[in-house]
């Protein structure tokens, strides 16, 4: 049997000319050994719960699921989701190969059975057996002046996806304004929306301004965020404490059994917008947040 506490351990390694095993290693990670901040914040949740309540049996059924998922190097959530790649890369690195091989690798992956056939095609209907597709995987890339290749992988279940939600301010039906009050409401108002559907406990990525498409993206990359960290914008920060308590206190709690425990983390992020738009966008992540980061410098690599 696997020791649990291996699963916090940084994975260090030295490149081979194939990297394709690599990146599979990395999609694996993702979709079977759950992070080290999730499954503490987890734990810590669990141990708030009443012994007797179903919010404290939800809990501990999850937690067995992630050990269970961890010892078998199995699937966490038997929906694998959509696979998005977050790539910054150097300028010496051919970014049309890196994608053929990430596509390579998510390829392989599903057929070792760490990805589920997730990728159908929206007109015919039919899957492509493989996670590739138009648009599958989901690539977002920069270039960065540094000497090393950083690839973050998450994999979004469609559960979550779907109680995801973007609000144009003023909304008059929830009375919120073109404030960071507003902002607040609608934040509450999505996750009483989504009633423990996205399964519960969540972690919340908000993404404040910019336009449609910018507002939603910026909301998802926060949950990239590890749940122990403090944004920078001391503002930003405070709406975050505030958010993951009155989420807390709103009694929806895991999968919606009730309790204490209805978001594992709040996380924002600000951006300018044109002055005749005011979208909040809200990404909801589910408890099983499978997001992992793969560094290489050199010939050296580290996944945690």
């Amino acid at each position: 049997m696997k020791d649990k506490n291996d699963r916090y351990s940084v994975i260090k390694g030295n490149i081979t000319e194939n990297r394709i095993e690599l990146f599979v290693e990395l999609i694996k990670q993702a979709s079977t050994n759950l992070p080290a901040d999730v499954v503490l914040a987890l734990e810590k949740q669990r141990a708030s719960e009443d012994e007797k309540s179903q919010a404290r049996r939800a809990l501990d059924v999850i937690m067995k699921n992630i050990d269970i998922a961890y010892e078998k190097e199995a699937p966490i959530c038997q929906d694998t989701g959509t696979v998005i790649f977050h790539i910054h890369y150097p300028e010496k690195e051919s970014l049309g190969l890196l994608k053929k091989e990430l596509r390579d690798a998510v390829k392989l992956a599903t057929k070792k059975g760490y990805l589920r056939p997730n990728a159908v095609d929206s007109i015919t209907g039919k899957n492509s057996g493989d996670n590739t597709g138009f648009g599958s995987p989901a690539f977002y890339s920069d270039v960065w002046e540094k000497d090393s290749l950083e690839i973050k992988i998450m994999l979004k279940g469609g559960g979550c996806e779907n109680v995801g939600a973007q609000y144009p301010l003023p909304d008059t039906r929830l009375d919120a304004g073109r404030d960071i009050n507003g902002v607040k409401k609608v934040i509450l108002d999505a996750v009483v929306r989504a009633q423990g559907k996205g399964c519960a406990p969540g972690i919340i990525g908000v993404g404040i301004g910019g336009d449609r498409v910018s507002g939603a993206m910026a909301a998802k990359e926060q949950i990239f965020r590890k749940l122990d960290d403090l944004n920078e914008d001391e503002k930003l920060a405070e709406v975050e404490a505030e958010m993951e308590k009155k989420c807390n206190e709103l009694g929806i709690g895991p999968m919606g059994f009730g309790g204490k425990t209805t978001v594992l983390g709040v996380k924002t992020a600000k951006l300018h917008r044109v002055p005749a738009s005011f979208f909040v966008s809200v990404s909801y992540m589910c408890w099983a947040a499978r997001r992992k980061k793969l560094e290489i410098t050199g010939n050296q690599y580290t996944i945690e």
